[in-house]
């Protein structure tokens, strides 16, 4: 079969969180750019399409707390599948949004079929349609995002366990989830069947759920769950699944010996890879790291000139916000020229635990580790006036202020609406202002915000 060439300025592979606009960007700025779609693989479910069900989860909660507030709402049942739809009408309104603005897009072409280098500046595409394509662009942008690793357990593939992709798209909510894994995502899952009515056990092998977190906030963290009625086993090793009748048997070790775990499904998130499988990366020379993640510079170029890297394939952190933020540093450096670069910048993240969790900068631990003499300021939301009015008193305020300088180097705030609070002070952090000078402010009253100054209060006596 003969291979047709196709010669660009820009060619993107995958569409996982940034790909799309990054296409956009470069035609718009007018270069002849290719967007290639179904990258060996599939990448991490789309996390605003997650959010729809972890919110219907928070409304569920909400209603049966109405009668907190002398509100009666009857008995709370959820519904499923119109969660379901919610879901799905949210996705379907991403995916027109996106292709209208992609057939809108002068110069931008798109291309669906397995994709691999075959050379430095060479890209083959194959698809059952088409015959095989030689692509060559003069820039390569890969973000084909990460995959969900399911931990090595034995009888796991038997049983038909539940991912963080399939756990979205179930019909009918188990009556008892086993969650291997206290991370992010298995958290968040955990929590949202909890709150839809099922009952839930958290099976966590290290000492604390998330581990890139102090001790002191996951502690809270678990406390927080076991309140709402989970079971959280904490260095708990899992040994073996097998099905039964009923559902699933989970053998597992705890301190105090081997135990066996009943439920009637089990949902498996442990970690991610990155999406590179069949890439053939090593045809073009680019280099990847001991875990396979793409090495970078601080421009996000790969070892290999014009070829860039962006979003988790790089080892970066693997959320939408961080994605799209390497867009903007590609964009600026390849178009703009502006040079700026990712060492050193802020990435934010948010749990969509309820309430959330949001980070910022270090960790006490991570500050300490590195030999920094810090302060800690906390405080628990108990003690925050606006909580306390919404009866959302589950969580705490943790910042890590350089000791020498008085300036913020990490925060930790777990409590309703925590990413706001969270903003603020990333815009000090990017402001290098120090942590008097919220101290001095006068914030209106009573908001999240002015709970500020009495957080840093506990610094000054």
């Amino acid at each position: 079969m003969q291979t047709c060439h196709d010669q660009y300025d820009a060619a993107v592979i995958g569409s996982a969180d940034g790909g799309a606009p990054l296409a956009m960007e470069f035609a718009r700025a007018g270069f002849r750019t290719l967007l290639l779609h179904s990258v060996p693989g599939e990448p991490a479910a789309n996390a605003p399409a997650s959010r729809s069900l972890m919110t219907a989860a928070s409304m569920a909660r909400l209603a049966r707390r109405a009668r907190n507030f002398g509100v009666e709402t009857g008995n709370i049942a959820v519904d499923l599948g119109k969660a379901q739809m919610r879901r799905q009408a949210f996705i379907g309104g991403q995916e027109r949004a996106v292709t209208q603005g992609q057939a809108a897009t002068s110069g931008l072409s798109e291309a669906t079929g397995q994709v691999r280098f075959g050379g430095t500046g060479t890209l083959r595409l194959e698809s059952a349609t088409a015959a095989p394509k030689e692509i060559r662009a003069s820039r390569i942008f890969i973000n084909t995002g990460v995959l969900p690793v399911k931990p090595e357990l034995a009888g796991l593939e038997a049983i038909g366990s539940l991912d963080g992709r399939s756990a979205l798209e179930i019909d009918e909510l188990p009556d008892h989830l086993l969650v291997l894994g206290g991370s992010y995502a298995g958290l968040e899952l955990a929590q949202m069947f909890r709150r839809f009515g099922s009952r839930v056990s958290i099976v966590e092998r290290h000492g604390q759920l998330l581990s890139r977190e102090d001790r002191d906030v996951a502690a809270v963290v678990a406390e927080m769950f076991r309140e709402d009625g989970m079971e959280v086993f904490l260095e708990t090793e899992a040994l073996e699944v097998a099905g039964t009748t009923s559902g699933v048997r989970l053998r597992v070790r705890t301190p105090s010996g081997e135990h066996v775990l009943n439920g009637s499904r089990l949902l498996a998130v442990a970690s991610q890879k990155p999406n590179t499988e069949g890439l053939d990366l090593g045809a073009a020379g680019v280099e990847v790291d001991s875990q396979g993640y793409i090495k970078v510079n601080e421009r996000l170029e790969t070892s290999v000139p014009g070829i860039y890297a962006l979003g988790g394939v790089n080892g970066g952190p693997a959320f939408p916000n961080v994605a799209y933020d390497d867009l903007r540093i590609v964009r600026a450096n390849v178009i703009d020229r502006t040079l700026p670069a990712a060492a050193g910048r802020l990435c934010p993240y948010t749990a969509f635990t309820d309430p959330q969790l949001a980070r910022i900068g270090m960790t006490e631990t991570q500050a300490r580790s590195r030999g920094r003499k810090v302060k800690v300021a906390k405080l628990p939301m108990r003690r925050v006036a606006r909580a306390v009015e919404l009866n959302e008193t589950q969580g705490l305020i943790k910042v890590v202020i350089d000791g020498a300088s008085g300036r913020i180097v990490g925060a930790a705030v777990l409590g309703v609406d925590s990413g706001e609070i969270m903003a603020m002070l990333q815009i000090a952090m990017m402001a290098n202002m120090p942590y008097s000078s919220l101290r001095a402010g006068t914030m209106a009253h009573p908001t999240l915000a002015s709970t500020l100054e009495n957080l840093f209060a506990t610094l000054d006596g």
